[in-house]
C-alpha cells in the first residue's frame, strides 16, 4: 500500500507573524499538513523568531534575491511545495512565481475585497480607512494570488459588524480574530481540491 503524501505549504511573512505562527501550530496538530518553509523579506520580523521556535527552517531574503537574481524561485522550485500561502506578506509575487504554481499560492487580505484592496492597502492603513468611511462591517477575504495586488479569485470571505465607536485598533482586533478562526481551516479545505 502506498504512503499517503503530506501535503506541504510553504509560507511568506514580512511582520510580526501571528498568521504564521497560527497556520504552522494547526498543522502541527491536525498533522494534514506541514509547513516546511518560511520565507521572509525582513531579517528582524518576529516571524523569524516565531517560525524557528517551531523548527520550520527560514530563509531571508531580500529584493535582489527576489527580483534580479531570482534565489527564491530556486529555492521554491527545489523545495516544491503543495501550496504556497502569503501571511502578511507585503510584496507582490513575481508573475514567474505566480505562473510556476498556478492556483496554488492564497493570500488573506484584512478586508472585504473588492473594498480597500490594492497597493498599499494592508495593516491598520485599512482599518483607518473603514473606521473613517464609517462602515458598518468589515471582515477577510482569503483569496488565490495572481500578478495584480488583490484582484485573485475569492476563496472565502468572512465578515464582522464594526459599531460607530470602534477605533482603527478595535477593527484591527476584531479582523485578528477572524484570520486566527478561519485562515488555517480555509487552507485545508483546499487539499479536498488536490
Amino acid at each position: 500500500m502506498k504512503a499517503l503524501k503530506t501535503t506541504t505549504i510553504v509560507l511568506f511573512a514580512s511582520g510580526s507573524g501571528t498568521n504564521a505562527e497560527n497556520i504552522i501550530q494547526y498543522f502541527q496538530k491536525t498533522k494534514t499538513a506541514k509547513v516546511t518553509h518560511l520565507f521572509c523579506n525582513n531579517p528582524n520580523a518576529k516571524v523569524v523568531f516565531r517560525a524557528k521556535k517551531h523548527k520550520v527552517p527560514v530563509t531571508v531574503f531580500d529584493r535582489n534575491d527576489f527580483l534580479e537574481t531570482k534565489n527564491v524561485q530556486s529555492k521554491l522550485s527545489e523545495l516544491s511545495p503543495d501550496w504556497i500561502v502569503l501571511a502578511g506578506f507585503l510584496w507582490k509575487i513575481t508573475p514567474e512565481i505566480v505562473s510556476q504554481f498556478p492556483n496554488k499560492i492564497i493570500n488573506i487580505h484584512p478586508a472585504l475585497l473588492p473594498n480597500y484592496g490594492g497597493k498599499g492597502m494592508y495593516g491598520m492603513h485599512i482599518h483607518e480607512a473603514v473606521v473613517k468611511n464609517r462602515e458598518s462591517k468589515t471582515g477577510i477575504t482569503i483569496h488565490y494570488v495572481n500578478e495584480a495586488y488583490d484582484e485573485g479569485a475569492i476563496i472565502f470571505q468572512e465578515e464582522v459588524a464594526l459599531s460607530e465607536n470602534d477605533s482603527p485598533q478595535d477593527v484591527a482586533q476584531k479582523i485578528h480574530e477572524l484570520e486566527q478562526t478561519h485562515f488555517p481551516k480555509v487552507i485545508e479545505s483546499l487539499f479536498d481540491n488536490e
